[in-house]
């Protein structure tokens, strides 16, 4: 009898995870556009672990007591893109203490009967700009961190309306519990 390959399942390419961040944090109400001109947005959980070495173990145990996310980014400057003007302005206007909320959609994980609806995580962030740099002939660039302010906040978010609704609470003991 041949034994049976597992099957890797279906490759997520990058532009099935969209970007948003909300470019008028002092505003009445979000104002989310999508991060369309950045070559990179990545994702760094940067865990914290705590390490113990118990008596009675020859092996040290390592358990994971946090998080402190990051997400580098890498955009070109463009006129009229709300993002790319936001960030260029927090730079070159020395601005500090910026903060604003991040949305990480997955376009691959639609919400059943919620059209144009999909998984989503929301996250509090102060931007930090590190560079600004182009050559002649270039797209001038601009990198930098979104770097998370307290816990994510798992929810959905709808790429028409551009709202994001939060979960609803999981019960106390979920966490907990594992579930």
């Amino acid at each position: 009898m041949a034994a049976t390959a597992d099957v890797k399942g279906t490759a997520i390419l990058r532009n099935k995870v969209a970007d948003y961040l909300n470019t008028e944090p002092g505003g009445q109400s979000p104002t989310y556009h999508l991060m369309n001109v950045f070559e990179t947005i990545d994702e760094n959980p940067n865990a914290q672990v705590v390490e113990k070495h118990y008596t009675s173990d020859k092996a040290a145990t390592k358990l994971t007591a946090g998080y402190a996310p990051q997400f580098p980014i890498t955009g070109d400057q463009y006129l009229d893109n709300d993002v790319s003007e936001f960030i260029r302005d927090i730079a070159e206007e020395q601005k500090i203490g910026v903060e604003t909320d991040f949305i990480r959609v997955r376009l691959y994980q639609p919400i059943v009967s919620k059209e144009n609806t999909f998984y989503a995580r929301k996250f509090r962030v102060s931007v930090e700009v590190s560079s600004i740099t182009g050559a002649g002939g270039e797209i001038i660039s601009q990198e930098g961190n979104l770097n998370q302010i307290g816990d994510v906040v798992i929810g959905e978010f709808n790429t028409q309306t551009k709202t994001f609704t939060e979960a609803a609470a999981a019960p106390a003991n979920a966490e907990a519990s594992g579930t």
